[in-house]
């Protein structure tokens, strides 16, 4: 018989995605979206066009073969599917989760120039959570005898590992905390990661051979040196991030109740506040609730405070909501929990009650000007325009910078914020360090860590096989 042409759904609406209520996940830590059926994911993998050219690889940081996948699915090889994707991404369930696809593989897909576009993630995601029931570990390569130290657990580090652990080599990650996962566990909340999710993750990269070290931390327990000439390592990766918060420096900052992000984030993730009261962690729990930022962070801190018990949330930035730079996916469901965004506005203190808390912040109104180098209208203060609102916790959410453990590590280049110069494969300016993620480019996304970290091992392995040779 004659093979049957595949013929696109075209025009079949994209398939939605699984979200629980609005008013009732918002007040505990159930994951927002509970994922595709295996039904979801035939009907929305129908909708791809199959293209000749397929754009949407161009926007894959990690290479996914994207058209492949999506064709097994139609197939309903799940187990090849899942293979396919693990070829050149380790972590699909984590990726499928966090990563911003509207503007990376889903951007570039030609069904949404004109309509909605293939949820690619959602594909990936549901893949990634098939791994207990249909998947394998990759197969590794043997050994070839060298040693690899990895410093930090997070994306960009795990997936370095994962990648040279696939062909042969000796890894050990260094993490500084007592589980692995980096931001993954400590700073993304479990209604958009389950901590469960990381840690099969992890699980699978010991099963590749990966070794981990917790509680080590680069910098104070060792250094580069010791891991070469001690420890017999031949290669090193720096994927440390930049995890330092910034700061507002307005009066009251120091105040009891004021937290930034990362802190605020890692008491109630790493420390599991959200299963108050099994776990008692200090953490205050507001009730009025100030947040300030706009990016996914500020997303994350504003939804957690809510279900950690919160009467109102009030989202507080600078510009527009417009200009906002977290997903617009976050800032909707941030507004469907009944997060409150308060436009151009700016802190200019916090102010204590009778118990030295927080109680007030004095803000003042913001008009937009010229862009600034980021290609957003500059916004400027408005004389005269300030106001008050009352606060009893307040989140600052306004990036971070970097950490100083990668220079007490190793001796490498640093530009003139902190971040480590590299070249284009993550190589550093001592011939035996690499490094890549947020401690190179600043904060940034889960998939360019990880895609950091590919780029990174595959340098590696051509320079210490080669000098073998």
């Amino acid at each position: 018989m004659p093979e049957v042409k595949y013929r696109p759904n075209i025009g079949a609406p994209r398939t939605p995605a699984n979200e629980e209520p609005a008013e009732e996940r918002a007040h505990d830590f159930r994951p927002v979206d509970t994922g595709y059926t295996k039904a979801d994911a035939i009907a929305e993998a129908n909708r791809c066009l199959d293209c000749k050219k397929p754009l949407c690889m161009n926007g894959c940081p990690v290479g996914v073969h994207i058209p492949q996948f999506i064709e097994k699915i139609r197939e309903e090889d799940w187990a090849g599917a899942l293979a396919t994707i693990k070829a050149d991404n380790l972590l699909p369930s984590v990726c499928g989760r966090v990563c911003p696809q509207e503007n990376q593989c889903e951007g570039k897909c030609i069904l949404g120039r004109k309509g909605e576009p293939v949820a690619i993630g959602q594909l990936e995601r549901m893949l990634g959570d098939m791994a207990d029931e249909v998947g394998e570990a990759p197969e590794c390569k043997p050994s070839n005898g060298k040693k690899v130290a990895i410093v930090g657990s997070g994306p960009s580090g795990i997936a370095c590992a994962g990648e040279l652990a696939r062909e042969g080599f000796d890894v050990t990650v260094f993490e500084a905390f007592f589980t692995g996962g980096g931001v993954l566990t400590y700073g993304i909340p479990e209604f958009r990661l389950p901590k469960e999710i990381v840690k099969r993750e992890i699980k699978g990269l010991e099963e590749l051979g990966v070794h981990f070290e917790y509680n080590s931390v680069a910098g104070r327990l060792f250094d580069a040196d010791e891991l070469f000439n001690e420890d017999g390592f031949d290669a090193l990766y720096l994927a440390v991030g930049a995890g330092l918060p910034r700061f507002l420096h307005v009066d009251g900052e120091n105040l009891p109740g004021v937290y930034c992000a990362n802190e605020y984030l890692t008491r109630t993730n790493l420390m599991k506040a959200y299963e108050f009261p099994e776990y008692d962690t200090p953490i205050r729990h507001g009730k009025n609730v100030v947040v300030f930022g706009g990016g996914n962070v500020a997303m994350d801190a504003a939804r957690t405070a809510l279900r950690l018990g919160a009467e109102k949330v009030t989202l507080a930035y600078r510009r527009t909501e417009a200009e906002m730079p977290a997903r617009r996916a976050e800032i909707h469901h941030a507004k469907e929990e009944g997060v409150e965004i308060l436009e151009l506005c700016n802190p200019l203190r916090f102010l204590p009650g009778p118990d030295g808390f927080v109680s007030t912040i004095e803000l003042q109104r913001m008009e937009l000007g010229e862009p600034d180098a980021s290609g957003r209208r500059r916004p400027i203060p408005i004389q005269d325009s300030e106001f008050a609102i009352p606060c009893d916790v307040a989140v600052t959410a306004i990036g971070t910078r970097a950490n100083p453990f990668a220079k007490l590590c190793a001796d490498v280049e640093l530009n003139r914020w902190g971040l480590i110069e590299t070249d284009e494969n993550g190589r550093t300016s001592n011939p035996r360090v690499w490094a890549g993620g947020d401690i190179v480019t600043g904060a940034a996304t889960v998939i360019l860590a990880m895609g950091a970290g590919k780029k990174a091992a595959a340098d590696i392995k051509e320079k210490l096989l080669s000098e073998e040779a």
